[in-house]
């Protein structure tokens, strides 16, 4: 039987009451680095045209330089594509993820999960 114990950690940046960078966003600009589209990386994603506009424009508007940049369609096809920063942006929170899983791995967590019922009553 499989482990009914686990632990769930995620890291969110903050601007103010924005999260600037987080787990949706990352796996955002991956998808947009990936399908070249802003459109194609919602689809993907399971979310709407609209909800991944927004998403772009705050991460966009939380950094000194846009994350990314998107041309516009028609008979030229348009695209997206993550900026120099955007790539350091992503590079640098995938980094602060393998940070957090590995803490995660301590004494503390072992103590914690041997106080634990097997199932919740």
């Amino acid at each position: 039987m499989a482990d009914p114990f686990f632990l769930k950690l995620k890291a969110q940046l903050f601007l103010g009451s924005e999260i600037a960078i987080g787990p949706g966003k990352a796996a955002l600009l991956e998808a947009i680095a990936e399908h070249g589209s802003i459109s194609a990386a919602g689809r993907v994603l399971g979310m709407s045209y609209r909800r991944t506009w927004l998403l772009v424009d705050v991460m966009n508007r939380c950094w000194a330089e846009p994350l990314v940049e998107a041309a516009a369609g028609g008979s030229k096809g348009g695209g997206a594509a993550l900026t120099e920063t955007g790539r350091r942006v992503l590079e640098s929170y995938r980094a602060i993820e393998q940070r957090i899983a590995a803490a995660a791995e301590c004494p503390e967590l072992d103590a914690l999960k041997a106080m634990l019922l097997p199932i919740p009553r």
